[in-house]
């Protein structure tokens, strides 16, 4: 029988196609993506995590099985981890200020996040798949593609392109395999729909740093 997670990874991998052809991609894994596209990236992904972890803290309050809650903590802990990493690389000497305002899609994709918090957990959860899977999946493809010694965002390739961040990838998935194996069909279907959903917001995340966008009004 097929897995949740093998029927949602097909629904989106046009999705995902899409965001491998992505200039932002592209660029970022030959190593000629412009500074100030990554760095844009980078300041809007600091307000996007933000408000990540606090959804991840939220689902792991609502988990009834105490391991996948505890390992939705442990996803939180270890995105702080990460977080200081880009930071300490990145942003070290242009720190995030307090003036720095979410961008249209930045605010778009924590607004879908948040409003899943009043959905089954299970919808919810799924919600927040997209950020692991696909990170893992173009971590991982940029990683193997070529030596990225030289590249400039090579810590970013090696944070997301490390196994270990692979081998969280794989929990989240099974947990959300086993949640969609104890609910309804019709709690499957919302699953799916938010995955695609919020993979379509990975796209336009990276579209908005290619963009460098910002509010015009």
């Amino acid at each position: 029988m097929e897995k949740w997670s093998e029927s949602a990874w097909r629904a989106a991998a046009p999705v995902y196609d899409k965001i491998t052809e992505h200039p932002f991609i592209k660029e970022l894994t030959d190593g000629t993506l412009d500074r100030s596209r990554f760095m844009h990236y980078l300041r809007q992904d600091s307000l996007y995590i933000g408000e990540y972890f606090r959804v991840l803290a939220h689902i792991a309050s609502r988990l009834r099985d105490s391991a996948f809650a505890s390992d939705f903590i442990g996803f939180a802990a270890d995105g702080v981890y990460v977080e200081k990493t880009m930071h300490e690389v990145y942003l070290k000497d242009e720190p995030l200020t307090a003036d720095v305002r979410m961008s249209p899609a930045c605010e778009l994709y924590t607004s879908v996040l948040k409003a899943q918090t009043y959905m089954p957990v299970e919808v919810e959860a799924a919600a927040v798949l997209p950020c692991f899977w696909v990170y893992q999946r173009v971590g991982e493809s940029i990683y193997t593609a070529r030596d990225h010694t030289d590249n400039p965002y090579k810590a970013w390739i090696d944070t997301y392109g490390d196994p270990a961040f692979a081998e969280s990838n794989r929990r989240a998935i099974a947990i959300c395999d086993a949640l969609a194996e104890q609910t309804t069909e019709s709690v499957r279907r919302a699953m799916s729909d938010i995955f695609v959903k919020a993979t379509r917001m990975e796209w336009l995340f990276w579209d908005s740093a290619y963009r460098k966008e910002v509010w015009p009004i």
